[in-house]
């Protein structure tokens, strides 16, 4: 399949959406693991955290959290890259006054960007800027996202943010109405469960259809029996398997498009 390529570059797609942003880096040691990596966006403070590969990097994977924000999850999941040469950053959504402390508050934060999708893409858009300021030196850049992040990650790639590759972790895969996948510059890649009840095998034909319709290289790998979480330790969906086998189409992709 062809890929239909049409870059656009992230400052002209903010000028489009109408969103002032001011991106400003500020780099700190944080908690003595990675790098704290701060920037706003109108305003309101956010901060990121990033592992850097020791040697020169394969490339730059970005990784958006899920609904809980930005924790030690991501921030494990980009420890693990950086130890596989990629510089990692794990980017914030929320900002750092973000009130994290349930599922009301999970509600709230995620609840606003689904229904303002300007900002949700001014704060993708700014994140990866900041995070390409510092660790972008070699290699390719690529966003993957697990849960609300999967669905960060198909915002990113409707809106062609100029990365080299999309993967959505269990992600949300409905497309918003007025939203389509025109403009995507970079191969997709799905990682779902079969059992998923969120965004169910419906859904996930529904998307690969689009991306085929739009002429987008995509892929799609279903773990059969697997429900959303099945990536997250600890969590009544987690399944090891899965977990371990997509952890390797993840890096299947990075390698087969770097």
């Amino acid at each position: 399949m062809r890929l239909r390529l049409s870059k656009y570059p992230v400052a002209k797609y903010l000028v489009a959406a109408l969103v002032s942003v001011v991106a400003m880096t500020n780099l700190a040691k944080a908690d003595g693991h990675g790098t704290r990596l701060s920037y706003s966006v109108d305003g309101k403070a956010f901060a990121a955290h990033v592992e850097k590969a020791g040697a020169t990097p394969k490339g730059t994977v970005f990784i958006v959290h899920d609904w809980d924000g930005l924790n030690d999850y991501e921030k494990g999941r980009a420890k693990m890259l950086a130890g596989l040469g990629y510089n990692a950053v794990a980017i914030d959504l929320f900002g750092v006054d973000a009130k994290l402390e349930g599922r009301d508050d999970y509600r709230r934060e995620t609840g606003a960007l689904y229904r303002d999708r300007s900002a949700f893409r001014a704060r993708l858009a700014a994140a990866i800027d900041a995070g390409k300021s510092i660790s972008g030196q070699g290699g390719k850049s690529f966003i993957i996202g697990y849960c609300f992040g999967g669905a960060a990650v198909l915002e990113s790639a409707r809106a062609a943010m100029g990365l080299d590759g999309y993967v959505s972790f269990h992600g949300g895969l409905g497309t918003p109405d007025g939203q389509n996948y025109a403009m995507t510059d970079a191969p997709v890649l799905l990682l779902h469960g079969s059992a998923d009840p969120v965004s169910g095998m419906d859904d996930l034909a529904s998307l690969v259809q689009e991306l085929q319709s739009a002429g987008i290289q995509h892929d799609a790998q279903i773990f059969g029996g697997a429900r959303h979480s099945f990536t997250v330790a600890g969590s009544r969906d987690y399944d090891a398997d899965a977990d371990a086998r997509s952890w390797d189409a993840l890096l299947r992709f990075l390698d087969r498009n770097s």
